[in-house]
């Protein structure tokens, strides 16, 4: 975690931007930190509840939606300059997409060997937990479970990526950032993205009920946010949005190898 606070530490707080708003929105909203506390409002919690409820009743549907939703959010609110100003622009360094990917794909890495090393095979195991919604059949055979596998993996690393990272690194990330500046802001949204993942792994539905498993949750949050803040670095030293939703494809990557074939 140190290296990640390392690289947002050389991060220069930016100027504050312009009300990028569409001018619909401007009548409504100015462009800081309440705009961005209204959309993770209106969008987090609703997402949390979805993702509880497809926990419990193995009907995933509906989280697609949501992820449409965030990518969506950022056309929907901003200018075409408001859209270049989040990020969503051609990348100043390429190098770091690649970089920012692999970096993803060992932060996934390194979070299964703590998870395998602590909690082994049970549900205090974050990736254990998580891989039950992929319904992988136990006498699958090999080659059918590499067309899953990629298929899992396509998804995993384009529509999650691309969803939460316009919103989260994207749309959100700006709107804090115009009021307490770019580290700070990264440091909010980062929050927002780990307590978002509470539903994913940590409030827990086994056995037909429900179980808040502290210990693994408080691990598991701060494995997300320090995941969130290499995504951020990955933006910045990149130069656009891509470089966080790639680092973020890696990262889902990495997970879904392991829950595949490391579990």
């Amino acid at each position: 975690m140190g290296l990640s606070f390392l690289l947002i530490s050389q991060i220069k707080i930016k100027p504050s931007m312009e009300n990028i708003l569409r001018p619909v929105w401007k009548k409504v909203f100015n462009f800081n930190w309440k705009f961005g506390l209204f959309l993770i409002l209106v969008v987090c919690l609703p997402r949390f509840a979805l993702v509880l409820d497809a926990n419990a009743t193995k009907n995933y549907g509906y989280i697609g939606l949501v992820m449409v939703v965030s990518a969506l959010a950022p056309f929907i609110f901003l200018t075409r300059k408001g859209l270049k100003e989040i990020g969503i622009t051609k990348p100043k360094n390429y190098r770091w997409l690649l970089i920012g990917f692999f970096i993803g794909l060992i932060i996934s890495l390194l979070l299964f060997y703590l998870g395998d090393y602590i909690y082994g095979d049970t549900f205090n195991n974050w990736y254990n937990y998580i891989g039950r919604s992929y319904n992988i059949p136990p006498d699958i055979g090999k080659e059918d479970k590499v067309a899953m596998f990629l298929i899992m993996a396509v998804t995993g690393m384009v529509f999650s990526p691309i969803g939460e990272e316009l919103f989260f690194r994207g749309i959100v990330h700006s709107s804090f950032a115009k009021s307490i500046g770019d580290r700070k802001a990264s440091l909010v949204d980062s929050l927002a993205f780990a307590l978002t993942h509470i539903s994913h792994f940590g409030l827990v539905f086994v056995g037909g009920g429900w179980n808040f498993l502290l210990l693994p949750t408080i691990i598991w949050v701060l494995g997300m946010f320090m995941a969130s803040i290499f995504f951020f670095a990955s933006k910045f030293y990149s130069g656009s949005i891509l470089g966080a939703i790639l680092c973020h494809s890696g990262f889902n990557l990495g997970m879904i190898y392991c829950i595949f074939y490391m579990l």
